[in-house]
């Protein structure tokens, strides 16, 4: 093909590591040798802003006015402290500078402002030993004051993870945003636009695709268009990711197409490679795919290509070619061990398999591709490409961002990393399922999973019914309690104001969150207030939940809707009584504190036994071996010596095995057959060859006659080696 390609992913996502999108589409071009570069204008524009000359002019083009806050007023006061300690204070989040680390945490190094007013307890968090976390902490505060002065005094939409979030978001029509590109740069939009002219002048392209993954890259994107069409009018633009994907499929705004030729929705490997083919003058505009395009002056959604949809087997590796990988900043937010996973630690991004499994839930876009359309991806092919971005990028830490990972892929990826002995850390997003057995969840840590996230939504057994989320809150805390068991941290995403959801469940809601946090076997989570779409099976039958929907389509975005609940309460006085609580929750505090203290208004007493979550923890489990279990032994192979035990004049031989683990080690004694055959067994199945449950029983009759083998097998003696190495799969 004769077309150049600049991939881009305007400001901002994320500080800590590149949005995955360009890197995909990247990979899967490289297989079609279409020529292509990237570039995250995020991290570029970030660095551009927070550095000690740029901070020096925008001070010096800043004067106290009165309106300013006393927060605003303090870190300009300070300013030469900030412009003394930015360039330091980036170079550690970089991991350039660790020594500094002593010093950020000294009183007097950094300015402090704001931010460090909401501190908690820095010895739950980091001990007295966690320096370098701490100061990671501590000069992440300092960046989101400099944040919170930027955003008072200079730009109204800045934010670190999302820009002019408000204009993207529920833009049912067009006209706030074009009114908004009608005015003067922003001082981001100058840096933007200074990064994106860079890029065009190194890399000459004929196309640049812009990827808008969130209402927080909306407006950016557009500036950049606009840009592009003023200054390179030849040069083609066109826009995919997710914030079309939902919020642009009924697009009738003909503006739109004053900054953009084309709009692709869903998977992007077909339409982008269409479009490139019909620059070409290789396919007409109708044989397009998933593509909107203004056409004869009309907008048109052009879908007339035969050809399919790439498979995941197909859309090639991930490339993070380009992208200045050593330049990202890890931050830590929120101090929580869990929470902090998304901010901090450079991640490469994965997918075992797209779509969702399940895609049932009824708040869900389940009628949408990214969804509904599930397809799996060979575990061997995962760890192929897991290798090859390793060696590309020296970062072994990956984050599967799938809608929720399979159990059985998690389980089949597990034995494919050790196999492959493989010196990985992964985590992913999942449902609670039962499946996740804690021998499994003892295997995925053995394979170097240290986390996973999951919706709880509404912790009501009724309103998890009605969300049709497969799970119980029984099913859930034996779940969580089996992460827990094996280190393995889990965040939940948590939601409320779901149509006929009552005070009473809001407040047990809250109640059940309390307990698990209590019994500590959830570390962190995130309260989210129901948003209706009108993908939704919701939005697609409102009356079925006892809501009225009174938004109207625009020309514009049209994916939330405005609607009334019939029998509802005002959702809203909620939000920060439960957020408040969860921040508390998070850090170990005020878990006894009566649910009452936060929230201002009168709420019921809970109607949850306060032993509800560890009752159900204190159920023994029973262990459902079929015929089919996969038996593996990942421990180390056991000493064996011989002894004669006597009673009463009768002598018989047994025999000890003694075994090595990381913690110490477990000594076994049982008859010298027994014995003999364990050795035997634990020999054969090894991570290579597993073996059968079925197997085990039919060679253990087969060699010691007398015996019972599932009294054997199911004993307190060899449940001694569970959690040392011996997995029922």
């Amino acid at each position: 093909m004769s077309q150049k390609l600049l991939l881009i992913t305007p400001p901002f996502t994320q500080l800590n590591t590149p949005y995955p999108a360009t890197a995909y589409l990247k990979g899967f071009l490289n297989t079609k040798s279409i020529s292509t570069f990237q570039a995250d204008l995020g991290i570029e524009v970030t660095l551009a802003l927070f550095n000690s000359v740029q901070l020096k002019s925008l001070f010096d083009n800043l004067i106290i006015e009165s309106h300013f806050s006393d927060n605003a007023k303090r870190i300009i006061f300070l300013k030469e402290k900030y412009i003394e300690t930015i360039d330091a204070v980036i170079l550690f989040l970089q991991g350039k500078m660790p020594t500094l680390a002593q010093r950020m945490i000294q009183q007097g190094f950094l300015p402090q402002a704001s931010r460090f007013q909401n501190m908690g307890d820095m010895e739950w968090a980091f001990g007295n030993n966690g320096i370098a976390d701490k100061a990671k902490h501590f000069a992440t505060l300092y960046l989101e004051d400099l944040s919170d002065l930027i955003k008072e005094c200079i730009d109204e939409h800045f934010g670190f993870s999302r820009y002019a979030e408000k204009l993207g978001r529920s833009a049912n029509s067009f006209d706030e945003i074009y009114d908004a590109l009608q005015k003067p740069y922003s001082l981001v939009d100058e840096i933007t636009i200074d990064k994106l002219s860079q890029k065009i002048a190194a890399f000459n392209p004929t196309v640049v695709a812009i990827s808008v993954p969130f209402p927080g890259n909306l407006f950016s994107a557009f500036r950049s268009a606009q840009w592009l069409r003023e200054n390179h009018p030849k040069i083609k633009i066109m826009m995919g990711g997710g914030f079309p994907n939902t919020e642009l499929r009924t697009l009738k705004e003909k503006r739109v197409f004053e900054f953009f030729d084309f709009i692709t929705l869903d998977d992007g490997e077909t339409p982008i490679e269409n479009l490139l083919e019909y620059l070409d003058n290789k396919r007409p505009i109708e044989l397009l795919k998933r593509t909107f395009a203004l056409h004869e002056n009309e907008v048109h959604y052009f879908n007339g290509s035969l050809q399919r949809d790439y498979k995941q087997q197909e859309v090639g590796t991930p490339d993070y070619a380009d992208l200045e990988l050593d330049k990202y900043i890890s931050a830590i937010e929120v101090v929580n061990p869990m929470h902090r996973l998304w901010s901090d630690g450079r991640w490469n991004k994965l997918t075992m398999a797209h779509g969702c499994y399940w895609a049932k839930c009824t708040f869900c876009d389940v009628s949408l591709d990214y969804i509904q359309n599930y397809q799996a991806t060979t575990v061997q092919q995962i760890c192929d490409r897991m290798e090859t971005i390793i060696a590309q990028t020296g970062i072994t830490g990956f984050h599967f961002v799938d809608e929720a990972a399979p159990p059985a892929m998690m389980r089949d990826l597990a034995i494919e990393i050790l196999k492959r002995k493989m010196n990985v850390s992964w985590w992913t997003n999942i449902r609670f399922e039962k499946s996740f057995t804690n021998d499994l969840c003892y295997f995925l840590k053995a394979a170097g999973c240290i986390a996973v996230s999951g919706g709880l939504e509404v912790a009501s057994d009724r309103l998890l019914k009605l969300i049709d989320k497969g799970v119980s809150l029984e099913q859930v805390a034996h779940v969580l309690k089996n992460f827990k068991q094996n280190d393995i941290m889990v965040h939940a995403y948590l939601m409320y104001g779901y149509p006929t959801q009552t005070v009473q469940e809001t407040v047990d809601s809250l109640e059940v969150v309390r307990q698990l946090f209590k019994n500590n076997i959830l570390q962190s989570g995130f309260w989210h207030q129901f948003a209706l779409t009108v993908h939704s099976p919701i939005g697609k039958n409102p009356d079925a939940f006892s809501i009225q929907i009174t938004s109207k389509e625009g020309t514009f975005a049209n994916n939330d809707l405005t609607y009334i609940e019939k029998k509802g309460i005002q959702h809203e006085e909620f939000a920060y009584g439960l957020k408040k609580s969860l921040y508390n929750y998070m850090q170990h505090n005020c878990l006894e504190d009566p649910l009452q203290s936060f929230f201002e208004q009168k709420i019921p007493p809970t109607s949850v036994d306060k032993s509800f979550i560890q009752a159900i923890l204190n159920e023994p489990i029973l262990k459902n071996c079929k015929p089919t279990t996969k038996v593996i032994w990942l421990g180390t192979k056991p000493t064996l010596t011989f002894f004669t035990k006597s009673k009463k004049g009768n002598m018989w031989q047994m025999a000890s095995l003694v075994f090595q683990h990381e913690l110490g080690e477990v000594e076994l004694t049982l008859s010298e057959e027994q014995g003999k055959w364990l050795v035997k067994i634990l020999d054969l199945a090894t991570i290579q060859n597993p073996t059968s449950y079925q197997f085990l029983q039919q060679d253990f009759e087969n060699e010691i006659i007398n015996d019972d083998f599932e009294l054997f097998w199911h004993n307190k003696i060899i449940k001694g080696l569970e959690g040392k190495g011996l997995i029922h799969l």
